[in-house]
Parts: structure tokens; sequence; C-alpha cells
């Protein structure tokens, strides 16, 4: 089913999660068994992200660099497929700008099709490590509305190189991006949800926010993305810190606040496992919350470690 017709006929708030492909090495059988737990929680879908190649630079003898690229991760098509046999639940891959062509997404969306997937993430994707700033890939798309819109002609049977519209169309339901603290690189939230109105006029069914823990936050920007004339789904996506090191990574790299009630409890943390246990309580807070208020799926983001995600489901699902 469409990511769409779950929330449409969803009789109470469900529960999703979001998993990393494994690092080379890993088996299929490990990654299930990471999440088989979250499965009691009954979830119609599971996000499975996206990553683009990877690079290392080879010294030669007389002083040149090669960049030789280097697979890290399993493919998220084949892991996909994986999940929807071993599980029966709905796969949602991440398909990304940064890195890959226009026929490179065109060839991903076709084996998607073919293995039963209906519901695709499209989204920009982050710069390289080695990069200041995000760059298109040659022959790529530089803007998510962009991604969104090939997706879309393939829906209507548009394909790259071909004159005419075919006979062979995809059907799939297309999600985006939203950021509750705007994008980093976008000067103002008002900005920043023009380019996610752009992003649903192309053609996007739904909304999957970046995480936040200020839930005043997440209201204030549902109200004034509503306010743009957008009324498709959004869907709240949210993370427990675990660590005192995430205390001040995450707001550094995602550019989000932590609330002054949360700070005061994570200030008395001496180690990981006082992290984790106030993570867990405030993440439980939050959903009750936003259950409370009427939201019809939850999203959380495991990093593929269910364990502090299952604490937190077992008590609000």
């Amino acid at each position: 089913m469409k990511i769409t017709e779950y929330i449409s006929q969803a009789e109470k708030t469900l529960f999703s999660f979001e998993i990393l492909p494994p690092l080379k090495g890993q088996s299929m059988q490990d990654l299930c068994d990471g999440i088989a737990p979250l499965m009691d929680f009954k979830p119609p879908f599971v996000d499975v992200t996206y990553h683009r190649e990877e690079f290392i630079y080879k010294k030669h003898p007389n002083g040149l660099l090669e960049r030789v690229a280097t697979k890290k991760r399993p493919g998220t098509v084949g892991i996909c497929a994986a999940i929807m046999n071993r599980f029966h639940v709905d796969a949602v891959p991440h398909l990304l700008c940064g890195g890959f062509t226009k026929e490179e997404t065109e060839n991903a969306l076709i084996d998607l099709n073919f293995i039963g997937v209906q519901n695709v993430l499209a989204l920009r994707g982050d710069a390289p490590k080695t990069a200041n700033k995000f760059v298109p890939e040659e022959g790529g798309h530089a803007f998510t509305k962009d991604l969104v819109k090939q997706i879309i002609g393939m829906n209507h049977g548009k394909y790259l190189h071909e004159e005419t519209e075919t006979s062979f169309h995809t059907d799939f339901c297309v999600g985006v991006g939203g950021y509750p603290e705007k994008h980093f690189e976008a000067p103002s939230l008002r900005t920043d949800l023009k380019y996610l109105k752009e992003k649903i006029d192309a053609g996007a069914e739904y909304i999957v926010t970046q995480m936040f823990f200020d839930n005043e936050k997440f209201y204030e920007f549902v109200r004034k993305v509503r306010e743009m004339g957008i009324d498709v789904p959004i869907i709240p996506g949210l993370k427990p810190i675990t660590t005192l090191g995430q205390i001040s990574m995450l707001p550094r790299t995602f550019f989000i606040d932590m609330p002054d009630a949360l700070m005061d409890e994570l200030e008395k943390c001496k180690t990981n496992a006082d992290v984790k246990q106030v993570g867990i309580e405030w993440a439980i807070y939050q959903s009750k919350d936003l259950i409370d208020n009427g939201l019809q799926v939850l999203h959380y983001y495991t990093m593929s470690k269910a364990e502090a995600t299952y604490q937190i489901a077992k008590e609000v699902f």
C-alpha cells in the first residue's frame, strides 16, 4: 500500500522507523535480528536510507593521488527486497540527488518497481564529507523538486531516452523531507517553506520531518506549512539521544535546538547510560504529546539500533 493509504485508513497512530544499510561484512541476518523486536509494534512500513558512492584517495609512488571508489554498504534495493520478504512490511527506499545521475535514478526506480516497492522518499542528500558544499552529480539533479518530477514522470510513462510516453507506468507514492527548524542552507524558514511547496507542487504526496526535540517547533512548522497551502500528511521524525557525545553533536550536525527542560536533565548525566535513559523518557513524552495532538504516524530514526526505540514504543504503542 501507499503511505497516504496507510494514513487515511489508520484507526490509531502508526509506528514506523528508519534503518541504515549495514556496513560491508555484516549480513542481512544481522540486520533482521537487530530490527526484529520492533516488528512487535506492527509498523506498516520501514524506511531504508540510500548512500552515495564513497571514495578514498590512493597515493602512488610518484606522488599523484588516485580517487578510488569504494562500496561500503550493500545496495538499498536488495535490502528493501529482503525486508519485504522477511517481515511482510512495505519498504520505503530513499532516493538522492547527490552522487547519482538521472540514468542511475531511473534504473533504480525500475528495479524498485520490479520488486513491488510503491513508496520512495526523495531527498537532495548532503555534501560528501570531503566537500564544503553540495555539488550535483554531472548528469544528475541539483534540487529535490527535479528528482520528484522525474519519479512522477515515470508514473506517467515518461522515460529519459524515449521520444514518447510508454505503456509501462510506475506507481510510486513520493515523500519528501521537511525541516521544522529550517534546512541549514536556507536563509529563512519562509524561504525553506517555499522550496518545500515546490516539491509538493512537483507531485510529492507526504512529508517526513528532520528530527526535533521541541514539539512546539513542530506544531509551529505544521501551522506555517498549512498557511503555505500545503495539505499533504506531515510525519514527525523522532530520535532519542543515547550518548554524551550526541548532546553537542546533534545540534551541531543537524542545526536543531535542545529545549531547556531537556538540557536541564542532560546536564545532570555522567554516563552514556544516564543520557540514554533521559533520551528515552524525553522521546516518550514527545511521542505521547504528538499522539494527543492527533498525529497519524510517528517515525523513529533508529540508526539500525532497536533497543532505545523498542523501549519508547513499548510505552507509547
